[in-house]
């Protein structure tokens, strides 16, 4: 081939065609270089370094591209102009993203609902906010000093004013904790070898049968409690029934009136008595009757003194006459 004037010329003229190619693709397009797609605002807080120009993207794939920047009223106006194929609902979110720390800013838009409806030319898409890149940064900065301060406090005559007492404490004490950790495993190969109470705890099968002895005599116990507990249980539901002596006593209505009439019987005849009335009445009552017994028992008492005088033949005539 000639390098010919005309053939650099065409040379140039194709690189031109391809870096406009990739220029358009990389800004959206060609539906963005003759006017096709949509458009969408949102505003920031802040919208760190993002700059016009910069990518659009859902879900990672580029969809449309920054527009414009602006101020507006205390936030920070985003145009954006999106594919006319993509589809943005009214529930979705946009926020600005970084592709790594030292990456380009973007404007990320979320899928949102799919049952949502479709947003409109120029609407105004909902936005959350993202950490500052610059405040992160600040704040590894602090953290990073922390350590770095922290790591010098454990170094040199610090760490000696720190470790010194104590090791101090240890030398001086070095007997004692030496005859401290002695005593300890003293101890423990005497629990080890089932000897003192912890060790008979742990190993003597004699304590163990008589624990596990007396645990089954609780059961059963529990076992008699509940098997009573379940007799009175029904004997109560017996009684409530009406069944046997006690439960006709209760619910029975016939012994009820029958006791009734027992008391008003037995009310009548005390009353009777009281008065006077009948044999009884007139024993309890009459004050002849009391007088006649007393006389009785005063001729008794004669006799029986007259008795110590008396032969046996001679008895039962003297008591008779006596009582005569």
């Amino acid at each position: 081939m000639k390098n010919t004037l005309e053939t650099r010329l065409g040379m140039f003229v194709a690189v031109v065609m391809a870096a406009g190619f990739l220029i358009i693709e990389t800004l959206g397009g060609w539906g963005d270089l003759f006017g096709s797609g949509h458009h969408l605002r949102a505003q920031f807080d802040t919208v760190q370094d993002l700059k016009v120009g910069d990518a659009v993207k859902m879900a990672g794939v580029p969809i449309g591209h920054v527009d414009k920047i602006e101020l507006a009223g205390g936030k920070v106006e985003v145009r954006m102009k999106l594919n006319k194929d993509v589809p943005v609902h009214t529930d979705s979110k946009g926020s600005i993203k970084f592709t790594g720390l030292m990456g380009q800013y973007y404007v990320d838009i979320s899928f949102g609902t799919a049952t949502a409806p479709l947003m409109d030319e120029d609407q105004l898409l909902a936005t959350t906010e993202q950490p500052d890149l610059s405040a992160l940064m600040a704040k590894l900065d602090d953290v990073a000093t922390g350590v770095q301060n922290l790591t010098k406090s454990f170094s040199g005559d610090k760490i000696d004013n720190i470790l010194g007492p104590f090791t101090q404490f240890m030398r001086d004490n070095n007997p004692k904790l030496s005859a401290i950790i002695a005593n300890v495993q003293a101890v423990s190969t005497e629990v080890t070898q089932g000897k003192g109470t912890v060790g008979k705890l742990v190993y003597d099968d004699a304590l163990y049968n008589s624990a596990y002895a007396s645990l089954s005599n609780l059961q059963e116990t529990a076992a008699q409690i509940k098997t009573t507990v379940a007799q009175a249980q029904l004997i109560v539901d017996q009684i409530n029934a009406g069944q046997g002596t006690v439960g006709k006593l209760v619910k029975d209505e016939t012994l009820y009136r029958e006791t009734t009439a027992t008391m008003t019987n037995l009310r009548e005849i005390t009353g009777k008595i009281n008065q006077g009335q009948g044999s009884i009445g007139k024993i309890v009552n009459d004050q002849e009757f009391y007088n006649n017994a007393k006389v009785t028992l005063q001729k008794l008492d004669k006799a029986t003194e007259s008795l110590e005088d008396t032969g046996p033949m001679s008895l039962f005539g003297t008591l008779v006459s006596t009582l005569l």
